[in-house]
């Protein structure tokens, strides 16, 4: 018999910030982890990541979500074996010369023809999607790819967008002493 549902028990915290809109334009640095931190996408060589046929599959799903969302632009990306890290830009589609819509790569949505979509949802897509092609790859339908939730931070200035931009750029190189390495050298 399944337990009753307890909100002392069951309640999960949200991590996202009170009353804010994660539809509005801007940019996001994200981290997403693998289910139980499993090292699944390849292996750090010489300080830089060899993604195995698992990984090239999720960066394959990061790249097919310009497709899916025209209020998008994609930042830096990197995958580790057991995460990875990101930068989801929020751009308003209707705003002419706005990312890749006003460079002409694709055409500009109507207001009829285009929903913009909050960070939530481009982040759900990006894990459904990845997990879905994965699973089909390894014949494994259903087994989890990634844990629930994710890390997120609002950019708010040039300053951290560059920070965070180098960090995702080198995090490879530091993977001896990341935080999700289970082999880990503590600092």
């Amino acid at each position: 018999m399944p337990s009753k549902f307890d909100p002392q028990k069951h309640h999960r915290r949200s991590i996202r910030l009170k009353g804010y809109d994660y539809t509005q334009p801007g940019a996001y640095f994200v981290t997403i982890v693998t289910h139980n931190r499993e090292c699944l996408f390849g292996e750090i060589v010489n300080g830089e990541m060899v993604l195995n046929e698992i990984g090239k599959i999720v960066k394959q799903a990061w790249n097919d979500l310009i497709d899916h969302y025209p209020n998008i632009e994609l930042g830096a990306f990197c995958i580790m074996p057991n995460h990875v890290h990101c930068i989801i830009i929020l751009v308003d589609p209707f705003v002419v010369g706005a990312g890749v819509v006003g460079a002409g790569l694709r055409p500009a949505p109507t207001e009829a023809t285009i929903k913009p979509h909050g960070l939530p949802e481009i982040v759900r897509a990006f894990k459904s999607f990845s997990a879905r092609h994965v699973n089909d790859f390894l014949k494994s339908p259903g087994v989890p790819l990634w844990q629930r939730n994710y890390y997120e931070h609002i950019i708010r200035n040039k300053d951290e967008w560059n920070r965070i931009h180098a960090y995702i750029e080198s995090n490879p190189a530091a993977w001896e002493t990341d935080d999700e390495n289970p082999t880990r050298i503590n600092p």
